[in-house]
């Protein structure tokens, strides 16, 4: 480390510090003088019809704010994210409000959950996706069981001063929830997603032999806002009919610069610049309505989302020899659009439980692209075939599902149904091309004891393309670029998940998760011609394998009072044959390795937490037919932060982010002309982007 990288670092630390004195200050003054019963209160679950039953004051060691709050510190429980599966399908996120699946995409469980009050919650559940007879979900489902009251509120306030690239004082969050008429409504207002960041690093081009042929010295900012309003409104009418609506509108602004001086002994040097930026917006409608309808129940359900974007890069080099400046830019504005109508019918017969859904899909991409070459002092326009097009695809879906008790112990959950597709692209090489594909899942839930649940599932699942892969596009600063190709088709694969959650009472739980998948028509980089390539589908089938153990112990029990630490570690194998070298190799972009750990300590009898978190993962690299990179870390991601409960009645927090130092590092290999070929030359990376800290303030009102 530089003398001046360890003064910023000595500053940064001695910021924080002056914020925890002034915090440690307070505490005479605002604390309350006992909350020995909000430290001590544990988080054992009391059994309920095969649930796990959590009242809302058990958490109030952690003074949440919000129903995200709560269920974050659920004991082995994890939000699971938004599926990317096509449409809305069956549920994928295993968040229930009320006993109300969350409809929508961006409208995510997380983003409901921080509209909620801690004090509108009443209780959480916990079970089996099968206890709640959902289908598309196997293992730990929560329910949160809220009502709403009068107007209440809650924020939070986030600054951040990084160590390299300053101070960011732009990250805030409102949200609104009460009765409006005979429902309830939610209103949110945040830009959570603003960010300022970047660093400074040095990158070795080397030749096949590994001698030094340039370096290059980069100095890297990037910046975004992300603007959102969002919020739902619920209706349970006397008749037990439901209605439920939801909606978002967000902007986004993204902009980056890097200058990269590239110097070589005996040479003059090039001044290089990057350059990129993004400007969208989107919006996002769902709703649902649900009524009873002879023996059981039908809900039907209407999504639409649209985002406009105008996006660009640039790479431009001047020469200090006199010679004149070389560049390209890319530009690209898309429409993007996704129209979902769906409806479900369930009822009850005996011990069986049914559900028959129908669903029909459109999504659409309209792209127009430009490429541009710098000529004479300005950029000239260049052809660029097959990257201007309208990618569109039709979809009809029925599933139906049944489930029962097999015993006391044991349940089953089968679904079985198909798809049609139909898929287009215009332009010179469009295609118009139809499908049919099966889909199902058999799934098993067995209460092996009174602490244990065991899950299974089989699935056949069809995967959702990205239309962008469809087009030609140019990496102006790498030459990666990728050719266009109108024959691309959706992956198919078997799918099995098993998950086993053991109970440690007051303790804690642990999870145990294996999942393995076979893959057909994998998405991958495949040739187009003797130089060209595209994404494209491979042949064969690829494999993976993931495990994952996830432990949440509460230590109360054996002395450590306010003590909760979570521990989670993944490992996973993948395996495709490569279409170059004609033997199996790792899947592009998947995980190899994951841990992490969260320590968190509520000290008893005061308003005061403090913690520690670091996480690390490895990732299998990014496999091109003329080029394979892995981007790494150079060690765990680590914080630290401590918290006060109760400053004049609000939670404040201050946090060092990258304790240790991480960095940010990459390994390349370009080849002549393919992988099965010899190297051309070869690049490393190491980029340092320092320590940061973040002080938030937030509070219910």
């Amino acid at each position: 480390m530089t003398q001046q990288a360890m003064a910023k670092t000595v500053r940064l630390i001695a910021q924080s510090s002056s914020i925890l004195a002034l915090l440690a200050m307070t505490t005479p003054v605002f604390a309350q003088e006992n909350t020995t019963e909000a430290s001590t209160t544990d988080l054992q679950p009391r059994a309920e019809n095969g649930r796990q039953i959590y009242e809302a004051n058990q958490f109030a060691r952690f003074a949440p704010q919000t129903a995200l709050d709560m269920v974050s510190q659920i004991p082995g429980f994890s939000i699971t994210q938004v599926s990317g599966d096509r449409g809305l399908g069956e549920d994928s996120q295993n968040v229930l409000i009320n006993g109300q699946r969350v409809t929508g995409k961006s409208n995510d469980a997380q983003t409901a959950l921080s509209r909620i009050p801690v004090s509108s919650v009443i209780r959480l559940e916990v079970a089996d996706a099968a206890a709640f007879n959902i289908s598309g979900i196997n293992g730990q489902v929560v329910n949160i069981i809220a009502k709403e009251g009068g107007l209440k509120g809650n924020f939070t306030y986030r600054v951040e001063a990084r160590e390299i690239t300053g101070t960011n004082p732009r990250q805030a969050e409102v949200n609104l929830s009460g009765k409006l008429g005979k429902g309830n409504f939610t209103l949110g207002i945040n830009n959570n997603g603003s960010f300022k960041g970047g660093g400074n690093g040095l990158e070795f081009t080397r030749n096949a032999n590994g001698a030094l042929l340039y370096t290059r010295e980069i100095t890297a900012r990037n910046s975004g806002d992300r603007p959102r309003i969002a919020g739902s409104y619920n209706l349970k009418a006397d008749n037990g009919n439901i209605f439920n609506i939801n909606g978002a509108l967000e902007y986004f602004r993204f902009r980056r610069k890097s200058e990269l001086d590239r110097f070589a002994p005996g040479t003059a040097d090039i001044f290089e610049l990057s350059r990129g930026r993004e400007d969208e917006w989107n919006y996002e409608l769902g709703g649902d309505y649900e009524v009873g309808l002879g023996k059981g129940r039908l809900k039907l359900i209407a999504f639409k989302r649209f985002e406009n974007s105008d996006f660009g890069n640039e790479f431009r080099s001047d020469f200090t020899n006199g010679d004149p400046p070389a560049g390209q830019r890319f530009d690209r504005v898309i429409d993007e659009g996704e129209t979902v109508l769906r409806s479900e019918y369930r009822w009850k017969a005996g011990k069986n439980d049914w559900q028959i859904s129908l669903e029909g899909a459109m999504n659409y991409l309209d792209a127009e692209s430009e490429l541009f070459t710098l000529s004479g002092g300005s950029y000239q326009p260049v052809p660029i075939p097959g990257a201007t097009s309208r990618v569109e695809e039709k979809r009809a879906q029925s599933i139906i599902t049944y489930g029962r008790p097999l015993s006391d112990k044991l349940s089953l959950q089968t679904s079985l149904g198909g798809e049609y597709s139909k898929l287009s692209q215009t332009g010179a090489n469009g295609l118009t091309r139809s499908f049919i594909r099966p889909k199902g899942s058999v799934a098993l839930t067995w209460k092996a004891s009174p602490k244990l649940t065991v899950s299974s599932k089989f699935q056949r699942k069809v995967g959702q393309l990205s239309f962008f892969d469809f087009l030609a596009s140019v990496d102006v600063q790498n030459g990666n670029n990728n050719s266009n190709n109108p024959e691309l088709v959706p992956t198919q694969s078997w799918l099995w998940e098993n998950e086993a959650n053991w109970s440690l009472g007051k303790a804690g739980s642990i999870k145990f998760k294996l999942d393995g998948e076979i893959i057909s028509d994998l998405v991958d980089q495949i040739p187009i011609s003797a130089t060209e390539e595209a994404v494209g589908n491979l042949p064969g089938s690829a494999k993976r394998l993931r495990g994952e153990i996830n432990g949440s112990f509460v230590l109360d029990a054996i002395g450590f009072k306010g003590v909760k630490l979570d521990a989670v570690l993944a490992l996973q194998t993948t395996s495709v044959r490569d279409p170059l070298l004609l033997r199996n190799r790792p899947l592009s972009n998947r995980g190899r390795t994951y841990w992490s750990l969260d320590f968190r300590h509520d000290i008893p009898n005061t308003q005061w937490a403090w913690g520690l978190y670091a996480e690390d993962s490895r990732d299998n690299g990014f496999y091109r037919l003329d080029y394979f990179g892995r981007d790494f870390r150079t060690g765990p991601f680590t914080l630290a932060f401590i918290e006060h409960k109760n400053v004049l009645g609000l939670k404040v927090r201050a946090t060092v982010l990258n304790l240790i130092g991480q960095r940010e590092a990459s390994s390349e290999i370009y080849y002549v002309n393919r992988r099965n070929g010899p190297v051309d030359f070869t690049r490393s990376s190491d980029f340092r982007y320092g320590r940061f800290l973040r002080l938030s303030v937030s509070g219910t009102f």
